[in-house]
């Protein structure tokens, strides 16, 4: 959450002219409701079933496209395996700093976070990374977010021979 995944991603698309899917806007237009809505509903695990589903779905029936995954995607059921099979995951990977300081000024609008205070926020963000970071660190690329360009990602990603409009 807050790392950039959808802005690098969508500019990445536009650049290389592949489609791009945000996985938690793809699941949401697919079940007609909010992802908290999901959560709240029929709980976490319903919400990732899906949520690999969907992951299953884009995968299978598009060659190349690029995806926005949401930050919880790649540690359930075996995603990260699943991904790094089917072709090439990049952790794009701000500083906390950069992440608590986005975080705290769209607080308002991720429901998982509008209760927190600041230092609860800095709580939240070390926890999720923490938790998280032996799945993250299996991606095939990792970037450093405040460097990240469509060239880098280009670069990193060894497309540097791929004729780009």
């Amino acid at each position: 959450m807050g790392s950039g995944k959808t802005h690098w991603g969508r500019r990445l698309s536009k650049k290389l002219q592949i489609p791009f899917f945000d996985l938690d806007e793809t699941i949401v237009e697919q079940e007609q409701r909010s992802i908290n809505d999901i959560f709240n509903t029929e709980g976490e695990e319903k919400f990732r079933l899906i949520e690999k589903e969907v992951l299953t779905i884009i995968t299978e029936s598009h060659d190349t496209f690029i995806m926005a995954t949401g930050g919880g995607t790649p540690c359930f059921y075996k995603n990260i395996d699943y991904m790094n099979a089917s072709g090439i995951t990049v952790w794009i990977n701000p500083v906390r700093e950069i992440l608590f300081e986005r975080l705290a000024n769209g607080r308002e609008h991720r429901p998982l976070l509008k209760t927190l205070d600041d230092e609860g926020l800095k709580n939240y963000i070390n926890k999720k990374l923490g938790d998280r970071m032996m799945y993250y660190g299996q991606a095939k690329i990792v970037v450093d977010e405040e460097l990240v360009t469509p060239e880098l990602l280009i670069e990193k990603l060894n497309l540097k021979n791929t004729p780009i409009p």
